[in-house]
């Protein structure tokens, strides 16, 4: 099969453009349908690797600290996101239990580590092993993860807690909410960005702010 770097085709359409370099925050779309093609990926493309290390690091902090500390007449309780899994489980909420494992937890964190094992290499312009797949993988596991969801029932929850006892912020509810400032940077990268990167011909400088 022949490569043609190049040309890009139309998600929405399948219509085949040439590749047109872009200026700061530019966006190239399909003259046929509107769609968006590509765009210029602006700093983005060289601080993903910090923001994903950074990230792995918040998602670490709020997964083994406590989310919350209620207080209720002189009992204390606290729990982690894996505690809470468990309780749902023993409370015959399997299906909630699981789905709260796998989009808070399991979806990003696979995220998060395909991102930072195919960024590493890259920085030495080398390709991961079994790099098609994970940038697949990638573009498939991206609608499933929900921490911004999670984190917005656990405020939610507190708000109305808050009345009946009191409630105290644990440092994982803190990292959550870094983490999701931080998750939206890093998943704004389009992953098609990492065919370019990779196809690029040796030698070719990389593009400002790449």
């Amino acid at each position: 099969m022949t490569e043609v770097p190049e040309t890009v085709v139309c998600p929405g359409c399948d219509a085949v453009f040439s590749r047109a370099p872009l200026a700061r925050r530019e966006v190239s779309c399909c003259a046929r349908c509107g769609t968006e093609l590509y765009r210029h990926p602006g700093d983005l493309q060289r601080s993903i690797l910090p923001l994903t290390l950074a990230c792995l690091i918040m998602f670490a902090i709020a997964n083994l600290f406590p989310i919350v500390e209620i207080e209720l007449q002189g009992l204390r309780s606290q729990t982690t996101l894996a505690g809470a899994v468990v309780v749902l489980s023993r409370e015959g909420m399997s299906v909630v239990a699981l789905l709260v494992l796998a989009t808070t937890l399991l979806f990003p964190l696979l995220q998060l580590c395909i991102l930072a094992y195919l960024l590493v290499p890259l920085r030495q312009e080398r390709r991961a092993p079994g790099f098609a797949i994970l940038v697949r993988s990638m573009q498939m596991l991206r609608p499933w993860g929900m921490i911004e969801v999670f984190l917005l029932g656990v405020l939610v929850a507190i708000v109305k807690l808050s009345s009946m006892a009191t409630v105290v912020a644990g440092p994982a509810l803190w990292a959550f909410m870094a983490l999701t400032v931080m998750l939206t940077a890093v998943l704004s990268f389009n992953p098609n960005a990492f065919w370019e990167m990779t196809f690029r011909p040796p030698g070719e400088p990389k593009e400002e702010g790449a």
